[in-house]
């Protein structure tokens, strides 16, 4: 790889949501095709998710040897989704699960006879274990590796146990665990009990276990305590990050009635969960831009004595609402979740945020894929100059890449 800048690929986690990721990827292969960029070509040194990013992160760094490959495969899966692939969709498998969930929530206090056998989460996420052993070869992962045709995988996930946020990176190089305030990051051989964890979003999938530390943790989703979205692919060694969103970054107030109705079960929990997801990223952004422009400003004797570095940066985040967009594909999910998530109240416009996280519908996740590619070919100027090529071919540019 030379002396060249390293390129890191950041992704969001969102759930459902993650499909748009797929769209900007794919969108922005299109563009580096017709510049000149080989297909098979992975541009991405080092790739870093989170949630559901991380599963699309892995799935293409198991494919690092052939980016267009693996990017294929990923986007055949995200066109062709259906809840069962994720969670257990029938009668039977909700009943299990998130009626029972529902009724020790609001009577678990008659219901204390269910205790030794209450349900851990609203969904039974089981499906999932199958479609991600049938979409990672992680053999093909440790090759790439070792080949130099990726630097380094980073997921992360959040311990129940400990309070802390963990990154798990795998590489060849040498690269030191860091440690911050209530994050770490382990080196470990990453597999599909990770991608569990860091998907597992809270109260909706279960936590999983993973031994870590000498002991046994149990890990939620990794987008909770996440205070620095972007931190892992700078540790790694990234000096140019493209990062996508799931969902926009600048949000304007939603126009309200005189007198608003008191908010839903799913009302709050898509507030929180677009907490969760969204507002680190927003925050993290805002941060390395004022360090950069910091940096900026300071003499070349300055530079040399802190340990702060710039970031060539390029955003791409929905230019439209995503909750608004689940809610005309809602009616999409199997029945016997539209019943549950209507017992809640997310199968209509103010419960439209929690229903974006859980829509694992062809229909709603082609919907993003498209505008995930359309998003991407409006900013091709932005993504050449990020990649340091010109429309006519495979050209470096010089000056500063500026955060997009």
């Amino acid at each position: 790889m030379g002396d060249k800048k390293k390129t890191g690929l950041v992704l969001t986690g969102g759930g459902a949501r993650a499909a748009y990721q797929v769209g900007v990827l794919q969108g922005i292969s299109t563009i580096l095709g017709e510049a000149g960029w080989r297909p098979e070509r992975n541009p991405y040194d080092i790739i870093c998710g989170t949630s559901a990013g991380a599963i699309n992160a892995t799935a293409l760094a198991c494919h690092a040897d052939n980016f267009e490959e693996g990017l294929h495969r990923v986007l055949h899966v995200w066109e062709n989704f259906s809840a069962d692939q994720v969670y257990r969709a029938d009668s039977l498998g909700v009943i299990r699960s998130g009626a029972k969930w529902l009724s020790l929530l609001s009577f678990g206090w008659v219901l204390r006879r269910w205790r030794a056998t209450s349900p851990n989460a609203l969904l039974d996420n089981t499906p999932l274990v199958t479609l991600l052993n049938r979409m990672l070869n992680f053999p093909r992962l440790d090759a790439a590796l070792l080949d130099g045709a990726l630097h380094a995988l980073a997921v992360s996930a959040s311990s129940y146990t400990a309070g802390q946020h963990i990154t798990f990176f795998q590489t060849e190089a040498d690269i030191a665990p860091w440690v911050r305030s209530q994050r770490i990051a382990l080196r470990s051989q990453i597999g599909v009990e990770h991608l569990l964890a860091s998907s597992a979003i809270p109260l909706i999938f279960p936590a999983m276990p993973i031994f870590c530390n000498g002991r046994r943790e149990y890990f939620g989703d990794g987008s909770m305590r996440q205070l620095a979205p972007i931190s892992p692919a700078i540790h790694l060694g990234a000096e140019k990050v493209l990062v996508i969103g799931a969902g926009r970054l600048i949000e304007q107030p939603r126009d309200i009635a005189t007198s608003a109705q008191y908010p839903t079960l799913a009302q709050i929990a898509g507030h929180a969960m677009s907490s969760i997801f969204l507002d680190s990223l927003a925050v993290d952004i805002e941060r390395m831009s004022r360090i950069n422009l910091t940096l900026s400003v300071l003499t070349e004797e300055q530079r040399a004595r802190t340990p702060l570095r710039p970031i060539d940066m390029l955003i791409i985040a929905p230019s439209e609402r995503l909750d608004e967009i689940a809610v005309r594909h809602v009616h999409s999910l199997p029945r016997p979740i539209r019943a549950l998530l209507g017992a809640i109240g997310a199968t209509d416009e103010r419960g439209g945020a929690l229903a974006s996280y859980l829509l694992f519908e062809a229909s709603y996740t082609g919907e993003l894929i498209r505008l995930g590619q359309a998003d991407a070919l409006e900013r091709r100027i932005d993504v050449l100059n990020f990649f340091g090529m010109t429309q006519s071919g495979a050209l470096p540019l010089e000056g500063v890449i500026r955060t997009g």
